[in-house]
């Protein structure tokens, strides 16, 4: 009886040239998702010296949950974003993952969410305050960005008026500069970290000289924080922060854009939503299905064959989020958005061990949003004069929106 033997990096079927950071299929990236699901599902990557990509939900999942096969040493293709050293507790395995992540815990915990939605309704409505009377505005600039840095900066105890700062460095540590070579795009992410890590330092200096350093944020939490039975370091703190700030502005950023941009151009779900604000918690949950914007990495650490294809120890994965919530071997009618989709097991916060730890903030922030928004602003279309600019990265997310208010589509 003959075996089949599992194929590997040098199968020229499996090759393709599928780049995470090229902006020429931002609008695309979906149907990029569906070719290679159809073609080579477990497919190998020419760019960044080679890598792997998933698409099949089943084997994104798996991929999230094996962590001593999958290693979250590093989550970034190419393997830096300017951080110094990995991001904790995400870059991070057990078991020192879950020390770490007990730190922080409590501040994200869905009692504490749930505490914090009233000064999360409040700044969704100064935001919308800002916007009424508007004929036009940029949805990215007037509220996708404002809501989740002010959210950030309120938990962190800093100052509101840095927000602008923290939009600059956020956007190049992620995006790099669209139309630049990769060196180039390398080089502002680090001068960006560098800018970052500054900023961490001075509010670290200033809260420990506080003589009112008991405040409840998560800022005195961590200067308060130890690992067993020391301290945590300067170097620890501001690598956690550094995760905070990714993983809390631009995911949410996107998120909010890509739902609104698609309700702008799908009038007949967005009076859905409208007609009946029951629906938001589950349209909540669909678009995040729908519109997964984070595509995490991972490193192989031990060999092992995943749908018929080989993978070694120190192979770099990337598992797009966005493509295993489009499986339709997973949710029937992948390709449509249905508010009311129960249950709706999608992937846009990961699964097992390094499952997002923001989460419950995250799904607070959007359903707030959501009820709020067409609340206040129940038309909206888009300007045809003036299109949306969607980017492409490890974080998918909209450059502008432009939207005009009041004005049925």
């Amino acid at each position: 009886m003959s075996t089949i033997s599992p194929r590997d990096a040098s199968d020229p079927d499996l090759q393709v040239d599928f780049d995470i950071h090229d902006p020429g299929i931002a609008d695309t990236v979906y149907e990029e998702y569906d070719r290679l699901r159809a073609k080579c599902p477990v497919a190998h990557s020419t760019a960044y010296g080679g890598h792997w990509v998933m698409t099949r939900y089943e084997d994104v999942h798996e991929v999230c949950r094996n962590h001593e096969v999958f290693s979250s040493e590093s989550v970034n293709i190419p393997p830096s974003i300017g951080q110094d050293g990995g991001m904790i507790p995400l870059e991070i395995d057990p078991p020192d993952h879950t020390t770490y992540r007990q730190i922080l815990t409590p501040v994200f915990s869905p009692r504490r969410m749930a505490a914090l939605e009233t000064r999360i309704r409040e700044i969704v409505g100064e935001l919308l305050d800002a916007m009424e009377g508007q004929a036009k505005a940029d949805f990215v600039t007037a509220f996708a960005k404002e809501l989740p840095t002010r959210v950030f900066l309120a938990l962190m105890g800093w100052p509101l008026s840095d927000a602008g700062q923290f939009h600059t460095w956020v956007d190049t540590i992620v995006v790099g500069i669209p139309g630049a070579t990769e060196e180039e795009s390398m080089a502002a992410r680090g001068e960006a970290a560098m800018g970052v890590y500054g900023y961490f330092t001075q509010m670290l200096d200033e809260r420990e000289a506080d003589p009112d350093t008991e405040r409840d944020d998560v800022t005195g939490l961590l200067i308060k924080g130890r690992f067993g039975d020391r301290e945590l370091t300067r170097h620890e703190m501001l690598n956690m922060l550094f995760l905070l700030l990714i993983g809390g502005l631009h995911t949410v950023q996107g998120q909010l854009a890509h739902s609104v941009l698609f309700f702008a151009e799908n009038p007949e779900k967005r009076r859905q939503l409208v007609e009946n604000p029951g629906l938001v918690a589950t349209a909540v949950e669909e678009m995040l299905r729908w519109e997964s914007a984070v595509a995490p990495a991972r490193v192989v650490k031990q060999d092992i064959v995943v749908g018929g294809v080989r993978l070694t120890a120190g192979d770099r994965v990337l598992i797009p989020l966005g493509a295993a919530g489009r499986d339709p071997e997973k949710f029937p009618g992948a390709d449509e958005v249905d508010l009311t989709r129960d249950p709706n097991p999608h992937l846009a916060f990961g699964a097992g061990r390094h499952r997002c730890l923001g989460s419950h903030l995250a799904r607070v922030e959007l359903r707030v949003a959501f009820e709020e928004l067409h609340r206040r602003f129940p038309d909206y279309r888009l300007d045809p004069a003036d299109p949306p600019v969607r980017h492409l990265s490890q974080v998918k997310g909209v450059e502008r929106l432009p939207l005009l208010l009041g004005v049925s589509a």
